[in-house]
């Protein structure tokens, strides 16, 4: 006999898991299915953000960034170490305890708000009367039958045409953050977020890191000032980032990687590496949801048909996250599995796209939120800049981090906040101000009459809504 439930949520990302919790807190009855595995084949919940993305890229970089600070920087501080070494099987067995944690928490919140999770893959078989009909199959065979269905399936690392991922010498995010020594030459095919953050973990470990780029310019999505800043920052460091490269041939065999591509000059070029990660962008996964079982609609790439409010084209049935058009961003994803939680009870859930931030944590980190000066340019919008350099900041020199900017972009009539960059040190903290401010509609001014904390990172936050109106106290 089925199980019945209110609210049934396929996959336990930061979507699912977050829309599950929102709609159990609204009385709802729930249940959640996810099918990931941890290395004994227990569930793990967390999606690729927890398991293969945001939480263990962030435990290497912080791993690496400690690494590199004290082979470089620590003798700044009087500080002498002999010896240095990295244990790269210790940094990745933290790292799997960091992933852990998180997975461990997201089970103990299922059963705090009382939320029946099934681990096993989740797909649907037909409508039933009151909803529809999903089977889970994997650890867990069951039969359930929901009056709401929540599509969360995440999304998958894009492979390159007739070059699959062996997570041996040909890596997705997943091998990448698996890699058991340090190798000596590393390519990234992409200089996306993924590529950037995973190279600068293994630069940092000392390997020899080329970043080839099929586009033109580096970062297009970032504001064209700060990627130029970032770039300068990256190269200093020793990242070799070659833009405007066509990929051809790329031949794998168990001791390493041969890519063959044109530079930017049409001259031919070999690039002989250990191991290669691709970072090519990613692709909604709905493999096995049996969509064509209700008559889901599917978009051209993979992706589930949504509205503005996330419902699909049947009654009863949403989908978010990855799996839908927008920025692939757990923080999106979350947003929209509250709202569309609060959806389903009746309340008006709301999600602001121009709102979401966009970070890379990298060294210098980079962080931004509403539009670029690129696309207030292209909008014909008229605007106003203000800039302020983290060398002019107290706080930045006592940390030794002096590297990038803040900008914002204001509107040149009535001077609210439009985007604000940033390139630096905490900028994926430094953002939030920036958040808030936008959405409730702030101005320059606004920002440079709030009293900031001295000495802090945020006076330079402060003291480029002064510069919009060019009146900068400190540079």
């Amino acid at each position: 006999m089925s199980k019945q439930f209110d609210v049934i949520v396929i996959g336990a990302g930061p979507g699912g898991y977050i829309a599950a919790i929102r709609a159990a807190q609204l009385g709802f009855n729930v249940a959640c299915i996810d099918e990931w595995k941890n290395d004994k084949g227990g569930p793990a919940p967390g999606g690729t953000c927890t398991n293969v993305g945001c939480i263990p890229s962030k435990a290497l970089l912080q791993s690496s960034e400690n690494y590199e600070e004290a082979a470089l920087h620590f003798a700044d501080h009087g500080i002498g170490i002999k010896g240095l070494s990295i244990d790269v099987a210790k940094m990745i067995g933290r790292k799997d305890a960091v992933v852990k944690q998180n997975n461990d928490g997201i089970l103990y919140l299922f059963k705090k708000n009382k939320i029946a999770f099934f681990h096993g893959r989740g797909s649907f078989v037909k409508a039933a009367e009151g909803g529809y009909e999903v089977a889970v199959t994997g650890t867990q065979n069951e039969t359930l039958v929901g009056k709401q269905v929540v599509i969360a399936t995440g999304s998958s690392a894009r492979a390159l045409p007739g070059v699959p991922f062996d997570e041996e010498v040909v890596l997705s995010n997943d091998g990448a953050l698996r890699v058991g020594a340090v190798p000596k030459k590393l390519g990234l095919i992409g200089s996306g977020v993924i590529g950037l953050e995973m190279g600068s973990v293994w630069r940092r470990l000392g390997a020899e890191v080329t970043v080839l780029e099929a586009l033109p310019t580096f970062l297009g999505a970032v504001d064209e000032q700060i990627a130029k800043e970032a770039k300068k920052a990256f190269d200093k460091q020793g990242l070799k980032i070659e833009l405007g490269v066509k990929v051809g041939d790329i031949k794998a065999t168990k001791k390493g990687v041969s890519v063959a591509y044109t530079n930017a000059k049409g001259e031919a070029q070999t690039l002989d590496v250990d191991k290669l990660i691709v970072s090519i962008g990613r692709v909604p996964n709905t493999t096995g949801l049996n969509a064509e079982a209700v008559g889901l609609k599917m978009g051209e790439r993979g992706d589930i048909v949504v509205d503005d409010e996330c419902r699909t084209n049947l009654p009863g049935v949403w989908a978010i996250g990855d799996v839908v058009r927008g920025p692939m961003l757990a923080h999106k994803a979350e947003e929209e599995g509250v709202a569309v939680a609060e959806r389903i009870a009746g309340q008006h859930g709301h999600v602001d796209f121009n709102l979401v931030p966009w970070v890379i944590y990298t060294s210098p980190e980079i962080a931004w939120v509403g539009k670029t000066e690129q696309q207030l340019k292209a909008d014909g919008v008229k605007y106003k800049a203000g800039t302020f350099p983290f060398l002019a900041n107290g706080r930045a020199r006592a940390l030794g981090d002096t590297t990038g900017m803040v900008k914002f972009l204001a509107d040149a009539a009535t001077d609210e906040i439009l985007g604000v960059h940033m390139v630096g040190p905490m900028a994926s903290e430094l953002i939030a101000e920036a958040c808030v401010a936008m959405a409730f509609r702030a101005s320059s001014e606004d920002i440079a009459r709030i009293c900031h904390a001295h000495p802090s990172l945020s006076e330079a936050t402060k003291e480029a809504a002064l510069a919009v109106d060019k009146r900068t106290l400190n540079f």
